[in-house]
């Protein structure tokens, strides 16, 4: 697998967490519009950028039509205020159109778009979320090189485990060092996440680290807990963050939020 290059980001501006899992699945999309939530009940403007460009969701998880894609603003059909919109919770969202074949594979002219639109939005929001696609796929791991800092969101289910393994494994060793954490999602017991974490590092330790120049340190985010509250604002098509503030779930997520605002 060739390398993804890390950018470089010169301009002042947002502080950029690419969102990203190693299967689908494990509410990655749910977490990022959450988290974007409670970022902006702290006062941050917030971005979410739909980057799973072939099978977009976002649109879905916060029950918006999209009018205005990031497929239109890479096309020249539209400007980037014109696909900029407003979602529940108070920050915006830049949506890509579903179903679309020609973002299944990384192409000079998606990367440069991709390097022009961060170069964009950067000046203009405090934190942007890249809800990327699932896997280690090209589109993926170049939308990741992209971020100043990492979340893999899992959960404790082995296969889940297994594929946020090989996702770290590849970003680590293909990427530029940055700070990489870990959510698990869907934990039936309190500190399950913890251990996950504790897992996972150990392996890191064994088979990463011996090959990078500085050893990877895995931060746990948090762990947000298997809630009935989570099952339904997703059918509800709502936030959690704005349905039901007090459950658990949304308690940790909010609690996970506060880790990602600058000291």
């Amino acid at each position: 697998m060739s390398a993804v290059p890390s950018n470089a980001h010169p301009a002042p501006g947002a502080r950029i967490t690419a969102i990203t899992s190693g299967k689908g699945g494990v509410g990655k999309t749910f977490v990022a519009a959450n988290l974007a939530a409670a970022l902006a009940r702290a006062g941050q403007r917030v971005l979410v950028l739909d980057a799973d460009l072939g099978l977009a969701n976002l649109d879905v998880v916060l029950n918006l039509a999209a009018k205005v894609t990031l497929h239109d603003v890479f096309t020249g059909r539209a400007v980037l205020d014109e696909a900029l919109q407003p979602a529940p919770g108070g920050f915006e969202v830049l949506l890509a159109g579903s179903g679309l074949v020609e973002y299944s594979r990384m192409t000079p002219e998606v990367r440069d778009k991709l390097l022009d639109l961060i170069t964009q939005v950067r000046p203009r929001f405090d934190h942007v979320l890249l809800d990327t696609g699932a896997g280690i796929s090209d589109v993926v791991l170049f939308t990741v090189s992209l971020a100043d800092e990492v979340l893999v969101v899992a959960t404790p289910e082995p296969t889940s485990l297994t594929d946020a393994y090989a996702t770290i494994k590849v970003l680590a060793t293909h990427q530029a060092a940055r700070p990489m954490r870990l959510l698990v999602n869907q934990v039936r017991r309190a500190g399950e996440g913890r251990t996950v974490q504790g897992q996972l590092q150990q392996v890191v330790d064994r088979f990463i680290n011996p090959e990078l120049a500085a050893p990877m340190r895995l931060a746990l985010l948090g762990e947000v807990p298997l809630d009935p509250a989570v099952r339904d604002a997703v059918q509800q098509r709502q936030l959690l963050m704005e349905t039901q503030p007090g459950s658990p779930a949304a308690q940790a997520l909010a609690a996970a939020a506060g880790k990602l605002l600058p000291p």
